[in-house]
């Protein structure tokens, strides 16, 4: 293939999103439902002009934590502390019911259905691995469909950040214990003292950096400086994050968009420099990105029928564990639903997870097909779910706005 082809996937990419993600404003949907399709289209799945490169994969990364970074910047520090018990609650129950319901399933559907597809596989722990997977949350969809309604900066986007990023680490913790089965040389406690060792040096370091960009940002030149030393302190910690204490990297992303948030001075003037990158180039080639792992192989009805049940096993588990965690905490029962919606998308999360289980000799090539499926479903059903539960909202503004005119 022509070396210089990758500048042709990239221009598709930014076209085909952007077309797509006009189309799906236009029928009332989230811009994100379009650049999802979009990347399904193009990509092996479909049409097959564009392929999951390992450059395109690398530049999703970088928009991925560009997109936790912003939302970071936006987040208010004050309210996320406030209801620092309700996310901690929210991810409990968003990290159990999903995860017993996807057990259930996958068990009951591999003893009394699948039994001569499966094969020698160990059920038990398929089954309990399957279940890890629908625990994960992939908050960068949520966090662009919040964004776009402007709903980032509130109660209910305050506590999906909070709720998302406790639910990651729970992942990491379920994946660790179930992993240790099959591959002994992971060991649980080391893991659980790295999570509580990261969280120890990030407040160490979220504090000493608080004191010198506050210092330095007093300066009103140099700010293209400061935007470059902001940028590349982002993907440091990031990268510190993965590499060091095994946490995704996007935490360190959005810790980056705390410090910078609670520093305050050029909040605003940094946020839309990023946003400028992040929005024409990075976001779309990521989400476009989530599309193109679409390639599925011949399956049998038993199959697609267990990749539709475990879909809607997805979709509830999480809308209902969340909505019952918010509900818990005195959030109205449309704020609960929004709550639970925003949780429902799967995205890069769960497809890491589950490649995980396939290298273990975990999870066989029969699962992972429907595995697939449950993620390109729910990361596409998620913003129109998130954008149904706040349309009343909408029509209030609307509303109040006639009125006071």
């Amino acid at each position: 293939m022509n070396s210089y082809y990758f500048l042709f996937e990239i221009s598709l990419i930014l076209f085909s999103t952007k077309l797509l993600g006009l189309i799906s404003r236009r029928i009332k949907l989230p811009q994100v439902v379009g650049a999802l399709l979009a990347g399904i289209i193009i990509g092996p799945g479909v049409l097959n002009l564009v392929v999951e490169s390992e450059f395109i994969m690398q530049l999703s990364e970088i928009g991925v934590i560009f997109l936790m970074f912003i939302a970071g910047l936006e987040t208010d520090i004050d309210a996320l502390k406030k209801q620092g018990k309700a996310c901690f609650t929210i991810a409990i129950l968003g990290v159990l019911i999903p995860f017993a319901l996807g057990l259930g399933t996958t068990y009951l559907f591999g003893k009394f259905g699948m039994q001569d597809v499966m094969g020698d596989s160990n059920l038990f722990l398929e089954s309990v691995f399957v279940g890890v997977i629908l625990t994960a949350t992939s908050v960068s969809i949520t966090v662009e469909t919040l964004r776009e309604m402007g709903k980032l900066n509130s109660n209910v986007g305050n506590a999906l950040l909070g709720a998302a990023i406790i639910d990651d680490i729970l992942g990491i913790i379920a994946l660790s214990v179930v992993s240790s089965f099959a591959d002994t040389s992971v060991q649980v406690s080391v893991i659980l003292l790295k999570i509580v060792l990261y969280f120890v040096v990030m407040a160490v370091v979220s504090f000493v950096l608080y004191k010198i960009l506050k210092n330095w940002f007093m300066d009103k030149e140099n700010f293209k400086r400061q935007v470059i030393a902001v940028i590349g302190l982002c993907l440091l910690l990031a990268y510190i994050s993965e590499e060091y204490f095994g946490v995704a990297d996007i935490t360190g992303a959005f810790v980056t968009g705390l410090i910078i948030s609670a520093v305050g001075l050029k909040k605003e003037k940094i946020m839309f420099a990023v946003d400028d990158l992040s929005y024409a180039f990075l976001s779309p080639i990521f989400f476009a990105s989530i599309g193109l792992k679409l390639v599925l192989p011949k399956m049998s009805m038993i199959i697609v029928a267990f990749a539709v049940v475990l879909s809607i096993v997805a979709i509830i588990s999480k809308l209902w564990g969340c909505a019952l965690g918010a509900k818990m905490f005195k959030f109205s029962n449309k704020e609960s639903l929004q709550i639970g919606a925003g949780m429902v998308s799967r995205g890069e999360v769960a497809l890491i997870v589950a490649n995980k289980g396939v290298k273990l000799g975990i999870i066989s090539n029969v699962i992972f097909a429907p595995i697939l499926i449950v993620v390109i479903i729910t990361t596409i059903i998620a913003p129109i779910l998130l954008k149904l539960a706040f349309k009343e909202d909408k029509a209030k503004a609307c509303e109040n706005t006639t009125l006071a005119i």
